[in-house]
């Protein structure tokens, strides 16, 4: 016999959690499918940590306007609820005179979507932050933080459980149908649908366009492509003499090779950007060189055999190479024609900074 619940979110990363959190909240006590053993093992555990500000995304996009809402109500959910974090703030720089041009234009796009605490400092104002930084001037983003996302995920998790919500892991799922005005979940080797509801959200992060080409009466024209680019880091056996994160201007595809810290100091470089075909978190030793030389730019004086293969992930994207980087993409039944059903494509950075941001819009989706 088929069980039958308020909602039911796919998909248990940093995304779907808060999403799960925020279903909860408004009364829907939704289960929660993750296909993994444990939460959070794809993307969300497998990136730079990083709050981010909302500096970089086009005014009017989904990115900015959900990264600078969410980055506030993510600071105060870690206040709240104990979630380690830090402003620890961030410097975008600036190599060359050539390059000041590009710092103007992140600091015009970031006023316009809400960002107005960015600092424009000359070479002798990074040396005063970043004495060991040496370039032709820089932005300083004091909103810009860091925070451990596994406890952030712990605290999403622990807030949708105590409204309601559960969990379920090792959930492998085969298809989704439509009928009588429920969602019918049906497992891998199961003969019955396991679970209906009303209420369905597609949060799959990597797999968003298998589970919507798995979703019976969604139009194919509401599903776009999946690419695939992955971001490796290494990390950096020692300490470092900075105390912010430190990011080149971007590059095509992502924010350049950066220096993050994580809360208990340990520095790593990265991510790179490379286009794969296939989910693959394989780092290779051999690119140490040229992480070496990325890792140079920021700081003269590394030690470069000090520069380990740390780990990497893998970025969602719904634009490919050479194409203009694409918003999110969040389609609910305005969108597509489906009572009850929110896909969420393209949830790369600042994801998890507009974690909170994105669960409102999907709960507004959804009204």
């Amino acid at each position: 016999m088929t069980e039958q619940v308020d909602a039911i979110v796919i998909g248990a990363g940093v995304v779907g959690l808060a999403i799960s959190r925020a279903l909860a909240l408004s009364g829907r006590s939704p289960l929660i499918l993750e296909g993994e053993e444990l939460f959070g093992s794809w993307t969300s555990a497998r990136n730079s940590e990083v709050i981010h500000a909302g500096l970089y995304y086009p005014a009017g996009s989904l990115k900015a306007a959900l990264c600078v809402a969410g980055k506030d109500q993510l600071y105060a959910f870690c206040a709240e609820r104990g979630v380690p974090h830090q402003r620890s703030g961030k410097l975008i720089f600036a190599r060359d005179a050539s390059q000041l041009g590009e710092l103007e234009v992140i600091s015009r796009r970031a006023e316009q979507a809400g960002v107005n605490d960015l600092v424009q400092l000359d070479p002798a104002g990074v040396r005063v932050l970043e004495p060991e930084l040496k370039c032709a001037g820089a932005l300083l983003s004091p909103s810009t933080g860091i925070i451990d996302s596994h406890a952030y995920m712990l605290a999403l998790l622990g807030e949708a459980e105590a409204n309601g919500a559960m969990l379920v892991t090792s959930s492998q799922i085969e298809r989704v149908t439509r009928k009588d005005g429920l969602w019918h979940v049906w497992m891998a080797g199961m003969d019955d649908a396991v679970v209906s509801a009303p209420v369905l959200i597609n949060s799959c992060g990597l797999a968003a366009r298998k589970m919507a080409l798995a979703t019976q009466g969604l139009d194919l024209a509401f599903v776009p492509p999946a690419y695939f680019a992955r971001g490796v880091y290494f990390t950096y056996s020692g300490k470092v003499p900075f105390s912010h994160l430190i990011y080149p201007v971007p590059e095509p595809g992502g924010l350049g090779t950066h220096l993050t810290l994580d809360l208990a100091g340990q520095a790593r470089f990265g991510p790179d950007v490379e286009w794969i075909d296939t989910v693959d978190y394989t780092v290779d030793p051999a690119r140490h060189a040229r992480f070496a030389e990325a890792a140079r730019r920021i700081w003269t004086g590394i030690d470069p055999d000090r520069l380990l293969p740390g780990y990497a992930g893998v970025r969602p994207k719904i634009s490919g190479p050479g194409e203009p980087a694409a918003d999110f993409l969040i389609s609910g039944p305005a969108d597509h024609g489906c009572d009850g059903l929110v896909n969420l494509f393209g949830i790369e950075s600042p994801g998890l900074t507009a974690s909170m941001a994105i669960a409102d819009r999907v709960v507004e989706a959804l009204a």
